[in-house]
């Protein structure tokens, strides 16, 4: 069980990676929406490994039979590798390679808010400055970001379980 998590769990790693320069290459050409699509397409991509880590153990290393409960365990232990190491990417990119992310990215979501109503926009400015004072945080900023891969792999994990799921 633990090659599969760690083999599977380095290959969404690394795809996460490659990914992630991928887009930080392609940041001055594409908007901010068109960036998070491509992002969370990037995620999904990276988690898909849960899927195939959990039938590699089924089918390679634990005789064609796989617990709902074990599957689980493997999916969520991959999930947690790739959202790990996409939490310490996302920090380096905007400690590092693009300190003026936050306050772009905000200026954005600003800009997006103006044609909402004086009240509403006022209201909307007010949770993004909250927002952005959260995400200066390095530490808040990493566990937010892991933890919305890891979400997104927790479902993943949970339905290739309910798929791949095979007893005697």
């Amino acid at each position: 069980m633990k090659k599969a998590i760690l083999r599977f769990g380095l290959f969404g790693v690394i795809t996460i990676c490659a990914l992630s320069l991928l887009i930080w290459a392609l940041i001055d050409v594409i908007d901010n929406t068109t960036g998070e699509i491509i992002g969370y397409g990037s995620m999904v991509v990276s988690l898909l490994f849960v899927y195939f880590g959990i039938k590699h153990f089924r089918d390679k290393e634990n005789n064609g039979i796989v617990t709902f409960g074990r599957a689980l365990l493997i999916g969520i232990l991959i999930s947690l590798m790739v959202s790990l190491a996409f939490g310490i990417l996302d920090i380096i990119y905007v400690k590092f390679i693009n300190p003026d992310f936050m306050n772009e990215y905000y200026e954005g979501m600003l800009e997006q808010a103006r044609s909402l109503p004086a009240d509403e926009f006022e209201t909307r400015k007010a949770e993004l400055e909250s927002e952005k004072e959260m995400f200066l945080n390095p530490f808040v900023h990493f566990f937010i970001m892991s933890m919305m891969v890891f979400v997104i792999g927790f479902i993943i994990s949970l339905l290739s379980a309910l798929i791949l799921q095979r007893k005697n």
